[in-house]
């Protein structure tokens, strides 16, 4: 199913969270996110979503710097061009281009849509999923006591999230934990998420983590670190998860020959898309390492990609795929995502994204747009 996008159309919305998401690099009360319009030659259209922050420091990418990099640089790659594969589009976008991921990945998945939109298949099917359900975790952020993120771990626990992700940081960590943990008992499916905030300094403290008998400790040392991971993964029996260092393939593989980490998160904004995303989960298939969905505070349409990538059989670990209702009071997207008691989110069987953009609600946050074409922008 070849494509040629005609227009893509680049939207700022502003969404504001049902209550403040605090991490250990900062806290977030309104979501500004970067939405596309792709339209194609043949009059099919399609939405992606550009997972970058309003700050870097998550990645090095911001909304600013992905609506430039799109604008300037990624946009005019992909213009009036014929394309026969999503694929295709991948190797476009990042050849002789260092890093902009999550700017490529806005337009690179917004192509796989297109074409699942055309074909007509869904998203899903289009990659290669095969669930036909996933499990669903919960990202908890930091809370301002170790009683307080107790009590909203066992809620969370009560609705069926099948997975509970705890954001730590120095400080606010072990006490934290060991509240959630007596509370709930050994039997919940807990995880601690740093963002990078220890060093290998914090060595003797992390390996204490051992005791709380988690899933995993996602990211406890530098962004852009693979050596000093597997240095901690060696005094430490948890399982380490990067996040933030896989960026490509070649980072998952270094992970993987220098054991410095058992599970990868992959995060399709972070890696440039599908393409890329679907590589590692074959390359951690085939090593036994599994594999999991986060989140970075998606709309729905950002969620939608995230639930067909998770259809891939060795996500075996609950992602952050929460409902809509976790982070928005209206989501832009009908009908809103939702999980049934057990933590489970069906995976859409309808062709394209799988859900239904609320247009009018899209109109009505949109804070700036422009339409960028293949010789002229509006």
């Amino acid at each position: 199913m070849s494509l040629q996008i005609e227009s893509i159309t680049l939207r700022e919305i502003r969404l504001p969270l049902v209550e403040p998401f605090r991490i250990s690099s900062g806290v977030t009360t309104t979501r500004r996110i970067l939405l596309l319009e792709l339209v194609d030659a043949d009059g099919a259209s399609t939405w992606s979503e550009c997972v970058a922050g309003d700050f870097p420091n998550y990645s090095p990418e911001s909304i600013d710097t992905a609506t430039l990099a799109i604008r300037e640089w990624l946009a005019p790659r992909v213009l009036g061009r014929r394309f026969e594969t999503p694929g295709d589009v991948a190797v476009a976008l990042s050849e002789d281009l260092r890093g902009h991921e999550m700017a490529q990945a806005a337009i690179e998945m917004g192509a796989w849509a297109l074409a699942a939109t055309k074909a007509p298949q869904s998203l899903a099917s289009l990659l290669g999923g095969t669930r036909k359900r996933i499990g669903t975790g919960i990202s908890i952020g930091i809370q301002s006591s170790p009683e307080d993120l107790a009590n909203k771990a066992e809620k969370a626990l009560g609705e069926g999230y099948r997975k509970i992700k705890l954001k730590i940081k120095p400080g606010q960590d072990l006490d934290y934990l060991h509240a959630v943990r007596n509370r709930l008992g050994f039997d919940a499916p807990l995880m601690a998420d740093a963002n990078n905030a220890y060093t290998l300094d914090d060595t003797d403290h992390l390996v204490q983590l051992d005791d709380l008998d988690l899933v995993m400790v996602e990211q406890p040392l530098a962004w852009d670190d693979v050596a000093r991971h597997a240095e901690l993964q060696r005094r430490m029996r948890t399982p380490i998860c990067l996040d933030e260092s896989i960026t490509n393939i070649a980072r998952a593989e270094d992970m993987i020959r220098l054991r410095s980490g058992r599970i990868i998160n992959i995060k399709p904004g972070r890696v440039a898309g599908f393409a890329a995303s679907k590589a590692i989960h074959d390359l951690c298939e085939s090593n036994d390492i599994p594999v999991w969905c986060g989140g970075m505070l998606e709309s729905g349409i950002g969620r939608a990609y995230n639930v067909a990538l998770a259809s891939l059989p060795n996500f075996t670990i609950p992602g952050d795929v929460s409902p809509s209702n976790r982070y928005w009071a209206r989501d832009i997207v009908s009908p809103e995502w939702t999980m049934d008691a057990d933590g489970w989110v069906e995976v859409p069987e309808s062709p394209g994204l799988g859900v239904e953009v609320d247009r009018e609600r899209i109109e009505a946050l949109t804070v700036q747009r422009e339409t960028l074409r293949r010789t002229s922008r509006v």
